[in-house]
């Protein structure tokens, strides 16, 4: 039996039949308890069968109501659009007629301007005073409106010619919603019955519904209307208009594309017809070609007031994230004003400017950080080496040797710029920066470590500051203790005062090991307290006793071989041995004096920058 009930709800059965099936089984002597279940299913199946109706019902007035929407960008003629809004409606609704009023205001009254279902001339004619009629109410007072039986309702004011137009169509229920643009009304939508019945709510929201749209037909005409009456500056304006709309195209698009700021200024030279550049807040150049003189003077209004500043024929527009002043764009080179319009383009050009610049800044400092965190992790953490290489992976890090780790200490700069430097280099080669126990890191695929440490100087000198930096070669399976060498490189160059100095281990030899925690100071007396009689003698008679100390132990105590490496008699050498001796005492040939002496000289010559390795 459920069978049948689902067979007459797919075919869209009337009432009826569905009732003949519960006559039917009863005819047939059906048991009370099965006559029962029937009914049960019967009564089931009617109240689906009135949802599915309501549901069709809601699809359709969805329906219309998107085939209006379309209709308003597909049709530039009002007329048609609202004869199509009012027929919809009349469907929609059931409704006996509809039709659609717009107010004189001059007049003071409202006048019909669509009808649909309209029996007589004189009603599709009719003008009604603002405030008579449940049409004028409408009109006049911006609320919607509805009665069961017109002609008996004393809540609207009754004229006669009115109630005979009315008479002359048979109507008697009414309702009513208002037209509004800009929260001022221009007319009524209605629809009308010709026999006494209610308006549920779902009618009342569907019509209003439908005046919405119409309210933007009329907007939408108003506005066609005074473009067709534009003169040429007006279509000279549409022109601009356009060009501002490919721009905001390219520039939509530009950013979709994580294009860059070069990328922002090509489009705006381009489309502007000027030239056209970018300065970051400090007035550095960052892209486009660089402006004339003067400009500089407009930033503070064009920072103040967020719009473009005229500054001679130049025109300054800042990039603002917030508050936060991050760059300037200057359009010049223009043989001609610009439009409005365009100056709204090169508004929205330094907001787009500001956008790249922000995002940039965020990867940046995303990629700074997450490269800091794995950098860490590969000199000190404990993480598994695949999680390292996979981690490595994802942020295009190659961690194949050769490789170089480049540790500095930056002078004149902060910390975090110098970081900012290194990550610039790492980026370049697809390796690691970031900042660990108080110095700059860098590690980078490359065989000549020095090179690397050199660049890296390079870069924080165009910055403004100075580096001294201590670098080491390292593979993937070295990368803990080939940073601690480097590190000691730094420490090692700190303690000699060589500040802005590059080295490796090779560079520094013995004296990397020997220094420990001695600073500059200690060092200085440790050098004069061991050559100081030497470097005295030398600097009151300039001798060459230093020099010739050097040579003899870098000979291994060979007077000839000192003559020969000094280009000096080996009487000479002898006669300046004896000198030395003479001032640091007839020991200082033993074995550990000489250790001491040595070092001294090392390091005394590391002081001064000149360790020839």
């Amino acid at each position: 039996m459920s069978g049948s009930f689902l067979d007459l709800l797919h075919s869209q059965a009337p009432r009826a039949a569905f009732d003949e099936v519960v006559a039917e089984a009863e005819r047939a002597g059906a048991g009370r308890e099965e006559l029962v279940e029937i009914r049960r299913q019967c009564d089931v199946a009617l109240r689906l069968r009135e949802l599915i109706a309501r549901q069709r019902a809601r699809e359709a007035e969805l329906s219309a109501l998107y085939d209006t929407a379309s209709d308003l960008t597909a049709i530039r003629d009002v007329d048609a659009i609202l004869a199509a809004i009012v027929r919809r409606a009349r469907q929609l609704l059931n409704a006996d007629m509809t039709y659609l009023s717009l107010n004189d205001e001059e007049e003071g009254a409202s006048y019909m301007k669509v009808t649909d279902g309209a029996l007589t001339q004189e009603f599709r004619t009719l003008r009604l005073p603002l405030g008579t009629g449940l049409l004028g109410l409408v009109a006049q007072t911006g609320a919607p409106y509805f009665t069961e039986d017109y002609q008996s309702d004393l809540r609207f004011l009754h004229r006669g010619y009115i109630d005979a137009a009315v008479d002359g169509e048979g109507i008697r229920a009414i309702l009513g919603v208002p037209l509004v643009v800009d929260g001022r009304v221009i007319g009524a939508l209605l629809a009308v019955h010709r026999t006494v019945r209610p308006f549920p709510p779902a009618e009342v929201s569907l019509l209003t519904s439908f005046a919405a749209h119409a309210s933007v037909a009329l907007e939408n005409a108003r506005l066609f209307a005074e473009i067709d009456e534009a003169n040429q500056t007006m279509r000279a304006h549409t022109a601009a208009v356009e060009s501002a709309a490919s721009a905001h195209d390219q520039l939509t698009d530009l950013l979709l594309h994580e294009g860059g700021v070069d990328e922002v200024a090509r489009v705006l030279a381009e489309v502007l017809g000027a030239r056209l550049a970018v300065h970051d807040h400090t007035g550095e150049l960052l892209a486009g070609d660089a402006a004339p003189e003067g400009w500089q003077d407009a930033v503070a209004e064009a920072v103040a007031s967020g719009r473009s500043v005229a500054v001679g024929a130049s025109y300054v527009a800042a990039a603002l994230a917030g508050t936060e002043h991050l760059a300037t764009l200057v359009l010049h080179g223009r043989d001609r004003p610009l439009e409005l319009a365009e100056r709204r383009t090169l508004e929205r050009g330094a907001l787009v400017t500001a956008l790249v610049l922000l995002f940039a800044r965020t990867v940046a400092q995303t990629e700074e950080r997450l490269g800091g965190e794995l950098l860490i992790d590969l000199v000190e953490g404990d993480a598994p080496a695949l999680q390292l290489r996979e981690r490595a992976r994802r942020q295009r890090v190659v961690l194949e040797a050769p490789l170089a780790f480049a540790v500095a200490a930056t002078d004149g700069l902060e910390r975090h710029a110098g970081v900012r430097v290194a990550a610039r280099l790492a980026a370049q080669q697809r390796g690691l920066a970031g900042e660990h126990r108080g110095a700059v890191v860098l590690l980078v695929p490359g065989a000549d470590p020095v090179a690397v440490g050199q660049r890296l100087a390079d870069a924080v000198a165009e910055a403004g500051g100075v580096a001294t930096v201590g670098v080491e070669a390292a593979d993937p399976e070295t990368l803990r203790t080939s940073y601690a060498e480097a590190r000691r490189c730094l420490d090692t160059l700190v303690t000699l005062g060589r500040t802005g100095d590059v080295s490796d281990p090779a560079g520094l030899g013995l004296t990397r090991l020997l220094l420990g925690d001695n600073g500059p100071e200690q060092l200085g007396e440790y050098v004069e307290t061991t050559l100081g009689p030497v470097l005295a003698y030398d600097a009151q008679r300039g001798t060459s006793l230093l020099e010739t100390l050097e040579a003899w132990f870098a000979s291994g105590s060979r007077v000839k071989d000192t003559g020969e490496a000094l280009h000096v008699h080996p009487n000479t050498v002898v006669q300046r041995l004896d000198r030395i001796g003479e001032l640091l005492g007839a020991d200082w040939r033993e074995p550990g004096r000489g250790l001491d002496l040595q070092l001294a000289l090392r390091v005394h010559r590391l002081r001064r920058g000149h360790g020839d390795g």
